[in-house]
């Protein structure tokens, strides 16, 4: 598999919002493009979990980035 998104590489440009040990969100602060689209994210929820769920509002678009150890989502709103 290809690159890995590093999300400490940008941390100064987003916010942690939650962090359980399997599951991170972070809310885009500044312009963070998506690596799935190329456009700025609103947030993004890495997992490694087998199963999670999600109940973006409505006009939200999603773009999913599968790495061999986890599993990220990303919000477009």
């Amino acid at each position: 598999m290809g690159e890995t998104v590093d999300f400490e590489a940008v941390r100064h440009r987003l916010k942690l919002v939650q962090d359980t040990g399997t599951e991170r969100v972070f809310e885009n602060r500044d312009g963070v493009t998506c690596p799935a689209c190329g456009d700025a994210f609103a947030e993004a929820l890495a997992t490694t979990e087998r199963t999670c769920q999600l109940s973006p509002g409505p006009s939200v678009d999603v773009c999913i980035v599968r790495e061999a150890d986890r599993t990220i989502v990303f919000t477009h709103a």
